[in-house]
């Protein structure tokens, strides 16, 4: 009954969303939306020993801040959904094992963060749960580790290329409160642009936001005008001109109230980042600061919120393969 349309669903009973926090590392200090943050690192070990072990603090005091502005007490959390871009999501698992509180590991790979909250909205509207908290983290050294080339080795990245955001966003779904509200969501499909080129990620991912914004349109009867302001997560500057061309071509003009995080998260000139930001960290740290902030303030009163992922690691790379996109959208209403 819920179900509106073929891909998207109104929730019954709209999912408060009581608190967020968000901790950066060094580089998204320097950037535009520094002071929307809770905390800025001053390195990315921040006293650990790895760059692994450093995400799983960041994502771990993240939770515990979000948790502490919320006011509910730990015990009282049904569920924590969280996930992050290292093989087995280890940032979250490791980070989180002390939480004392029934854990659901996720993977969107950078759409993890709208993926949690789309699955805790559910959940809380379905009577499953009353309080989950929401993470996603990323970091930009064991990322690129991970999926590309050691640091160590000084490569050159092309214009095209992103860079993978260090920081963790958090935000705390209740069953009751004031708002801002969680009030409808389309999950998204698998859309394979063919791009195999793991430095282009804004190419690769466009389609899949295409295919679920245009989705949540039709499904909903919605045009662009209805929201104050149409966020993806990380698509970057090349990404996001696709996005707005390929909404073009099928009669939707977003232009004038549509941007990325990625885009937001850095200066491109004056930080060298080129395409812009990337990683689950970017619309997780993005949203529980800058967003969260402006729809409290009321300059925002209608948002949606769609992160984007590319559905590969470092092995399918190696092979050939293409980077499978997704996308996740939510509706944020005052």
């Amino acid at each position: 009954m819920k179900k509106v349309g073929n891909q998207s669903y109104m929730l019954e009973n709209p999912v408060n969303i009581a608190a967020t926090a968000s901790i950066v590392g060094p580089k998204e200090k320097g950037g535009p939306l520094h002071q929307f943050f809770d905390q800025c690192l001053e390195d990315e070990f921040w006293g650990e020993k790895s760059w692994e072990s450093a995400e799983s603090k960041i994502v771990k005091e993240t939770v515990n801040m979000a948790i502490s502005k919320s006011g509910i007490a730990a015990r009282d959390f049904d569920f924590c959904f969280a996930g992050d871009l290292l093989n087995q999501c280890i940032a979250s698992s490791f980070g989180l094992r002390e939480t004392n509180i029934p854990f659901i590991g996720l993977f969107g790979a950078c759409s993890t963060f709208v993926e949690s909250m789309l699955v805790a909205s559910s959940f809380i509207d379905g009577g499953f749960a009353t309080n989950c908290v929401c993470a996603a983290s990323s970091h930009f050294c064991s990322a690129e580790k991970q999926f590309r080339f050691p640091l160590e080795l000084g490569n050159q990245r092309p214009q095209s290329s992103q860079w993978t955001v260090t920081g963790s966003g958090s935000a705390i779904l209740t069953k009751d409160g004031t708002g801002p509200f969680i009030t409808s969501f389309t999950p998204g499909k698998i859309v394979d642009m063919g791009i195999k080129d793991a430095n282009n990620m804004g190419a690769a991912m466009a389609g899949a936001a295409e295919d679920t914004l245009i989705r949540h349109f039709k499904d909903t009867g919605r045009n662009p005008s209805y929201y104050d302001a149409i966020f993806t997560g990380d698509l970057g500057h090349i990404g996001k001109d696709i996005l707005i061309d390929l909404a073009s071509s099928k009669g939707y003009n977003i232009k004038s109230n549509y941007n990325d995080c990625g885009v937001l998260i850095f200066d491109k000139d004056k930080q060298d980042t080129h395409s812009g930001g990337s990683g689950c960290g970017c619309i997780a740290t993005v949203f529980s600061g800058y967003i969260y902030k402006m729809l409290q303030e009321k300059q925002y009163k209608k948002v949606l919120l769609m992160a984007t992922g590319a559905l590969m690691n470092s092995t399918s790379s190696q092979q050939g393969e293409s980077i499978p996109g997704i996308a996740h959208a939510i509706s944020i209403e005052l």
